[in-house]
């Protein structure tokens, strides 16, 4: 590891980022830009399967590196930063990135990833990167939050003002992602932007003969010498000589002189007035509303006395909208109509032609085939209950309540590992615990994420089981469903508590940008919720097709009545139910509410007491497959079995508990 004269430390030494390509058509991108913009995820988006680890020397901030989908290039995610001068570890890493020597000139580029809703944050950061030369993007991220703020960008007049060409993105729910990667073939180098003082410009000249040529732009080595950048400096030393760092140094040190002030506040002065002078020309913000009604009513959300009942109230009437009207008036219209009464006797009257049987069945099997369970699951089922979903959650955020009560549940949800954020999640997955799942994408670290996914697992039944646990209930005494509903509640709690103190990581503080209240536009929530729904299905469906298939071989080869055969007298002698919940369970696996239908129909092999075990077992064990899917998707592979295997044991430990409490005192639900 090299070390530096200077600094008596490590950070001046080169950076080493593994094998890149020498073919100029094909570039190399680092993604910078400030904190909190999404890099990481536009970073995930874009890369490949396989990701590495760039380590620098003397810090202790990791960059990860990947191939760009199709392309050969490399993309590096960098840390947020605040300016491209070198203040803190973060900012040190971004710039040894573009300092290193194997990024040779005409084989970089730079994805700079802006915050809609901070736009003219980003854009200063942007004049800085704008000097180093290099062919860049400038990808507006968030672009939904922003319009939810009343936030309208023409970005025309943005790409015109900064001479770049500029791409929108959600990357969170991976919309605008292939146009971001067709458009880096369009990235360019900006033209010059900013207009510094006489002497400045003079100095940057001298720099520019003195290093010409140069592999990187003298203009972005002459301000970093002018911020007295060590690893500028280090680079002058390395690739000029010793001489010519003294030389530079000293120039540096005569114009330091001159003026009063650090040259970083100058220069940062600058970026920013010129970064409000574009950002004035391509941004319109609607005006906070003066309405004395809505002023007060976002008041009244955050204070508990009356922020509960408003809690209580929207909770109520999103069930109502995704749960009642979402997942059970347009599922049964869609998928019953539609789907069973019409697509599927067509399609199965179809593909009877085909002669092979094993072909026809997987095809249009009405449990295992990937016809029903698959396309027309993930259309008649799932597609109209992530369009009610965004439709409500867009309104919510729309009109500023999601902040709200983020901050009237944060003490609460301390005690579980989360912030406010985590009741968005939670409350959703009362209607679609799939759906649940993607919202995660709100919160701020894994462990946060995994929590969550932990408590929506196991605790939370969707919408239309129950509506199926309702009128199973309804025939027993009220002290069942008290015991059913009480103990999911109480477990949201205990479960919480205890993934808490076993998972490893942090919670992160609520810190939230409270927008003003205001009336949601419907027809902009509308469109946006349409055009989410529409990027959702072009990810699943293939996924929903690809699970199809291997459930259906599964069940094929006997792995499905091999399950019922070993597991059954388990789930007799543990959880004292009967050997036929097995199939009870296994439905529930492949849809919730067809398990639940299934335990109707057996109910009269039940007694009461196995009736409440069941149900509980039932909320408490995974999901339907649609989430487990979404789940390994988001969460990948290692964290999504972590979770699934704890749920099963966690489930089939608090239905045994419940089944010999219950006998031990006597307790039979009659």
């Amino acid at each position: 590891m090299k070390k530096c004269d200077k600094c008596h430390s490590c950070e001046c030494a080169p950076v080493d980022l593994g094998p890149v390509e020498s073919d100029s058509a094909q570039l190399n991108y680092v993604i910078v830009g400030n904190m909190n913009v999404g890099k990481s995820t536009l970073f995930a988006r874009i890369r490949g399967a396989k990701t590495a680890s760039v380590n620098i020397p003397g810090i202790t901030v990791s960059v990860k590196s990947g191939r760009i989908k199709s392309t050969g290039g490399k993309v590096f995610d960098t840390p947020g930063i605040h300016s491209i001068f070198s203040s803190n570890e973060d900012e040190r890493a971004s710039r040894d990135i573009l300092l290193s020597p194997k990024l040779h000139d005409g084989e970089k580029g730079i994805i700079l990833v802006a915050d809609a809703k901070n736009l003219k944050r980003s854009i200063a950061i942007a004049l800085q990167y704008v000097e180093y030369g290099l062919p860049m993007l400038f990808v507006v991220n968030m672009i939904d939050e922003a319009a939810s703020r009343g936030i309208e960008i023409d970005y025309q007049k943005l790409s015109e003002e900064l001479g770049l060409e500029v791409c929108t993105t959600i990357a969170r729910e991976g919309i605008g992602v292939n146009e971001l990667i067709a458009g880096l073939a369009k990235s360019c180098p900006p033209k010059k932007i900013t207009q510094y003082s006489d002497e400045i410009e003079q100095y940057l000249e001298l720099v520019h003969k003195l290093l010409a040529p140069t592999q990187l732009s003298s203009r972005a080595l002459g301000l970093l010498l002018l911020s007295g950048d060590l690893g500028c400096e280090q680079y002058i030393k390395d690739n000029f000589g010793a001489g010519m760092l003294a030389q530079l140094q000293q120039l540096a040190g005569q114009y330091r002189q001159e003026v009063s002030a650090s040259i970083e506040i100058v220069l940062g002065n600058l970026y920013h007035k010129e970064a409000a002078r574009i950002t004035a020309i391509v941004q319109d913000v609607e005006p906070k509303t003066k309405n004395p009604f809505i002023l007060k009513f976002g008041d009244w959300c955050t204070k508990t006395s009356t922020g509960i009942p408003i809690a209580l109230a929207v909770l109520a009437t999103m069930y109502l909208f995704v749960g009642s009207f979402g997942a059970t008036y347009l599922v049964d219209t869609i998928n019953g109509v539609i789907f069973e009464g019409i697509v599927i006797p067509w399609t199965t009257s179809l593909v009877q032609h085909i002669p092979n049987e094993f072909l026809r069945d997987m095809i249009i099997d009405p449990d295992f085939g990937v016809l029903p369970t698959g396309v027309f699951l993930a259309l008649g089922l799932v597609l109209p209950v992530i369009f009610c979903f965004y439709i409500a959650f867009g309104l919510l955020e729309d009109s500023g309540y999601l902040p709200r009560i983020s901050i009237l549940l944060d003490r609460v949800f301390q005690l579980i590992g989360l912030n406010g954020k985590g009741v968005i999640p939670l409350v959703m997955g009362f209607s679609c615990v799939t759906m649940a799942v993607l919202t995660t994408r709100v919160l701020n670290t894994d462990k946060e994420k995994n929590i969550t996914c932990f408590l929506l697992f196991l605790c939370m039944p969707c919408a239309p089981l129950i509506a199926v646990m309702l009128i199973i209930l309804d025939k027993m005494p009220a002290s069942a469903g008290f015991t059913v509903f009480g103990l999911i509640l109480l477990q949201i709690f205990i479960a919480g508590f205890l993934a808490n103190k076993v998972m490893q990581g942090g919670r992160t503080p609520l810190l939230l940008e409270i927008p003003p209240m205001r009336i949601p536009k419907i027809q902009a929530v509308v469109k946006m919720s349409a055009l989410k729904t529409f990027f959702f299905m072009k990810e699943a469906v293939p996924v929903f097709i690809y699970a199809s298939i291997a459930v259906f071989i599964f069940q094929r080869i006997g792995g499905l009545e091999m399950l019922e055969k070993t597991l059954g007298p388990i789930i007799s002698k543990v959880m004292g139910l009967p050997e036929q919940s097995i199939q009870v369970f296994i439905k529930t696996m492949i849809r919730r509410e067809s398990g639940a239908v299934e335990l109707q129909h057996l109910r009269s092999s039940y007694t009461n007491l196995q009736l409440v075990v069941n149900l509980l077992v039932m909320t408490f064990i995974a999901p339907c497959i649609n989430a487990i899917i979404v789940l390994f998707k988001e969460r990948g592979g290692r964290a999504a079995s972590t979770i699934m295997v704890a749920v099963v044991a966690y489930a089939i430990i608090l239905g045994s508990i419940v089944n010999h409490f219950c006998l031990i005192f006597g307790i039979t639900f009659t």
